[in-house]
């Protein structure tokens, strides 16, 4: 697991390290020694300094790789300095290391490595001016480039960007930061590393998720176990407007292979012939339906409620049937765990209920969209800070909110994981059944804590993307393919 902070807690960490245990000047000079151990360097580097420390880092980089013999090259964006950097500037002046002050006529294409040392972490808004240029003209060479502590360009809180270095290895300095993790950052960063330099962090941290701590969440079966051990789960959707057979097939598959003892797929009874041949492993239990949409019936969700361990709603229910009666009625009597996703958030998003002092525990799972139907916040204003956005709807609503995205967030208000598994492949119709399947097995079968049984179930859904876009590719890859590669996904994770 990795920390994960926000630029102000940063700022506040880096402030309180340097006037209370390391003076700026050895943090600086840790950060460049941390850049410079992170590659392997050969032929000629040009470091790329801006005016504030994140250029001083450039210079201290430039001095070990002269003292190492290696040929670089310092180019400044203008003739201007934070103090420490120009500490560290005035000893690569002792030791002669080339510098120039950058102008337009300047190729970047005779250098075998770019670092990119421009802006740091507090950069926000859009580049422009001179900097601008250097961007442009870093990303249309064929260096290697190196960012150091983030791309130049990128948000560092939300990870968006109109224009930023586009880098084949950024190195985190003292922490990762959300705008490592976010929106937009795992297509302007190439691999990503972080080096610890001694920053003592101040404020709570979110935590990024790593294979072992997946590994300690998954517990491996008992011999002296049966079905039941495993929880009975229930998944109620699908309409005649959205029968997808195959779609619902695969989110019973995804709970049966993610853990669940018995799964039952709940869906109206006009589509069940269609269903049916499709599922294998699962048992049917069709609803009572109007027009091809679930009816309320009383007796049969008690049936469901007094059963399942785990109870799932909303994937292809539609907006035609009775769903704010079904919600409402589970939402006030279940006693377990109670998945909302897809339709199921929609109907929620119209309604006016209080999610507290409930005696079942819910998990939202929408994406952006359906985010902010529900809290009533522009799509693009959470976009700005999905973090705090979703922190703050789970506390108030006393839920576990998982927020889809590049990277998934999943948080209770107080605790914050965030999972950077998972490809473009999995931008496409179903994908989020299958994680509603997946989620509902691993909360059924699992005895962690329910946040860290959400979270796990986000981690498993990723890798099984990436899994099946090793099978095949971005562009061609369905849920389908996501849900049939959950086995071995789990199988990576626990040996």
């Amino acid at each position: 697991m990795q920390n994960v902070i926000s630029v102000e807690n940063m700022r506040k960490s880096d402030k309180y390290t340097i006037d209370n245990i390391t003076p700026s000047l050895v943090l600086m000079e840790r950060a460049g020694k941390a850049v410079f151990s992170s590659v392997k360097w050969s032929g000629k580097a040009a470091i790329i300094c801006g005016t504030g420390n994140n250029g001083g880092d450039g210079y201290v980089l430039a001095l070990e790789m002269a003292k190492n013999n290696l040929d670089c090259e310092i180019i400044l964006v203008k003739d201007k300095f934070s103090p420490d950097g120009k500490y560290y500037f005035s000893k690569c002046k002792e030791l002669n290391i080339p510098y120039i002050i950058y102008n337009e006529s300047i190729d970047l294409n005779k250098y075998d490595f770019i670092v990119d040392c421009i802006f740091g972490t507090g950069f926000k808004g859009d580049v422009n001016g001179i900097e601008k240029e250097i961007i442009e003209k870093i990303n249309s060479s064929n260096a290697y480039t190196v960012s150091v502590d983030i791309n130049s360009g990128l948000n560092g809180d939300n990870g968006l960007t109109s224009l930023c270095v586009i880098s084949d290895l950024t190195v985190s300095i003292g922490t990762l930061k959300a705008g490592h993790i976010l929106n937009m950052a795992k297509d302007k960063i190439g691999k990503l590393i972080n080096k610890d330099i001694g920053i003592t962090v101040i404020d709570k941290s979110y935590s990024l998720l790593e294979n072992d701590d997946i590994k300690s969440i998954i517990k491996i079966r008992k011999s002296y176990s049966h079905k039941g051990t495993y929880g009975y789960v229930s998944l109620i959707g699908g309409s005649i407007e959205y029968s997808g057979a195959i779609k619902l097939a695969n989110i019973s598959s995804s709970a049966v292979r993610s853990g669940a003892g018995v799964v039952r797929l709940c869906v109206p009874n006009s589509i069940t012939n269609g269903v049916l041949p499709y599922i294998l492993e699962s048992t049917l239990y069709p609803l009572s339906d109007k027009n091809g949409s679930i009816a309320f019936n009383q007796e049969e969700l008690d049936i469901l409620i007094n059963s399942s361990k785990v109870i799932a709603i909303g994937m292809g229910l539609g907006t035609k049937g009775e769903n704010e009666k079904i919600l409402t009625y589970l939402i006030n009597n279940y006693k377990g765990i109670l998945i909302i996703d897809a339709d199921g958030l929609n109907t929620l998003a119209k309604m006016d209920l209080d999610l507290k002092n409930l005696s079942c525990k819910i998990v939202l799972t929408p994406h952006p969209k359906e985010f902010e139907r529900l809290s009533k916040i522009p799509m693009s204003q959470v976009n700005e800070n999905p973090i705090k956005y979703s922190m703050d709807y789970a506390k108030n609503n006393n839920v576990i909110l998982l927020l889809k995205g590049t990277a998934t967030i999943v948080t209770d208000g107080e605790n914050t994981y965030l999972i950077n598994t998972g490809c473009p492949g999995m931008a496409t119709g179903g994908s989020g059944d299958v994680l509603s399947g997946i989620l509902s097995g691993i909360c059924a079968s699992n005895d962690a804590s329910l946040i860290e049984n959400v979270a796990a179930g986000a981690y498993i859904n990723g890798i099984a993307g990436e899994i099946a876009k090793d099978k095949s590719n971005d562009i061609s890859m369905s849920a389908y393919d996501t849900a049939s590669s959950v086995k071995e996904a789990i199988t990576k994770i626990i040996k």
